[in-house]
């Protein structure tokens, strides 16, 4: 499914408008490799492809059988799939479970069909799934109106399509690539569970983002969550937290709901970590995936710009949010700060080198903190826009990141920080937007650093 030599698309068109000819354009668009056919028994070709009546007509194998007809007439072309031994198949229709009784009734079909064959389903109800790897890009949306991501290392697996294309389409902005992006839709066969255990021996994954909107198969999920969470970060986006939107959550993709807190404990319990939206989702996983283990929960945050460093201590400080600690720097340590900086600096933390500071300030300063035991996570605000500073400072960041503590940056502004946050993402160096996103992100590594270490303690 991943790698398939060979797709076939049910329903292919030359009309842009319509989702098998969007499919098949975005196939060709991506530059895939492996063999592509069309099926459509009204054409003989279409955008210069050899098309035909049904997939039996295709006398050659089929590693992957896209399906973009209505609901009610897929179900013939998974029966014709199953007999020809198409390994995966995915379902793009809506109007299964769903839908209502009928549209449950059509998906037990797909059920059946496929239960004990060597043919497995992703979706129904799916916008299809995308592999940059692979150049594999089945998805719905055309591809002038949405801009893909190139090749990473995060899979990101979803529940729901739009969210999940609409993230796909954010990541680009700051130059993220993903390894795979898979909508499981109604998850009538392949679910989460399954692509974990499949992503979990691929080296080329190194973290998985999941948005559910319910968690499937209970207890053997978190099982293989919590084993995979140990070599690999998870993330998680779980909706359907109060009443209203656990309604909304079954009309979509038909889910059941659980209790909020029980997600929150078992979680808790199984090394997940939650984010709270779809921005932490990837944030989140960011940094995570980028990062080493920390030791401990103490974060030194260094600044040119005080007030930036004020508001970091203030989140970082809340008594609501207790997961971080301002490290607190021994004199010996600001000592050494303190001939590094100019004479109007501050040496305790949050350290402001301010307006006068450079590059090699922040290089000199960032060694003394690696040396330090006292300090765990470092948070750096690689702000451009003073003089002398300059995108040198990447280096800088990165090369620390590879040698010593987690580092995540902040990287405020426009113009320049821009610049800044696509060479920084190039390094895999965790980098943000905003002050909050920073504080977050440390949260969250912080986190996911004691579960790791709670665990391996009780081994």
């Amino acid at each position: 499914m991943f790698r398939p030599d060979s797709i076939c698309v049910v329903g292919a068109s030359e009309d842009k408008n319509k989702i098998g000819g969007v499919i098949l354009g975005n196939l060709l668009k991506s530059g895939y490799p492996g063999k592509i056919f069309p099926v459509n028994p009204s054409r003989s070709e279409i955008l210069g492809v050899k098309c035909y009546p049904d997939i039996k007509s295709v006398k050659e194998d089929i590693d992957l059988c896209v399906i973009s007809i209505p609901a009610k007439s897929s179900v013939p072309v998974v029966k014709s799939a199953v007999d020809l031994r198409i390994p995966f198949i995915v379902l793009i229709p809506g109007g299964f479970a769903e839908a209502g009784e009928y549209g449950k009734m059509l998906q037990n079909q797909i059920k059946s069909l496929v239960n004990g064959t060597g043919t497995r389903v992703i979706g129904p109800n799916t916008v299809g799934i995308y592999v940059p790897g692979s150049r594999v890009n089945t998805t719905l949306t055309p591809s002038e109106r949405l801009q893909f991501p190139h090749e990473g290392s995060i899979a990101y697996i979803s529940q729901s399509g739009a969210l999940g294309l609409l993230t796909l389409d954010t990541l680009s902005e700051t130059g993220t690539g993903i390894h795979s992006f898979i909508n499981v839709g109604n998850r009538s066969d392949l679910d989460e569970l399954d692509l974990l255990e499949y992503l979990a021996s691929i080296d080329e994954v190194k973290g998985v983002a999941l948005y559910l909107e319910s968690i499937p198969r209970g207890k053997a999920f978190l099982e293989i969550a919590k084993e995979f969470s140990h070599k690999k970060p998870i993330v998680v986006l779980k909706s359907g937290r109060t009443q209203t939107s656990a309604r909304a959550a079954s009309l979509h993709t038909a889910s059941m709901a659980t209790d909020d807190r029980v997600t929150d404990g078992v979680f808790r319990q199984y090394s997940i970590i939650r984010a709270e939206n779809e921005v932490e989702l990837m944030d989140f996983s960011r940094t995570l995936t980028y990062s080493r283990i920390a030791t401990g929960n103490r974060v030194a945050v260094v600044t040119s710009a005080g007030g930036v460093g004020v508001v970091t201590a203030d989140l970082i400080s809340l008594p609501l949010r207790p997961i971080l600690k301002l490290a607190e720097l021994s004199n010996d340590t600001m000592a050494k700060i303190r001939k590094v900086i100019v004479s109007f600096g501050s040496a305790m933390n949050p350290i402001d080198i301010t307006a006068d500071g450079d590059v090699d300030q922040v290089s000199q300063i960032l060694g003394i903190l690696n040396e330090t035991e006292e300090v765990d996570i470092i948070i750096l605000y690689a702000l451009p826009q003073t003089p002398k500073m300059n995108l040198s400072l990447v280096d800088v960041a990165a090369r620390w990141k590879e040698s010593g503590k987690p580092i995540i940056v902040g990287v405020l502004g426009s113009k320049m920080a821009k610049e800044m946050i696509l060479l920084l993402e190039q390094k895999k160096v965790p980098s943000f937007t905003s002050i909050s996103r920073v504080v977050r992100a440390a949260e969250a590594l912080a986190q996911y650093s004691y579960y790791i270490r709670r665990d391996h303690d009780k081994n």
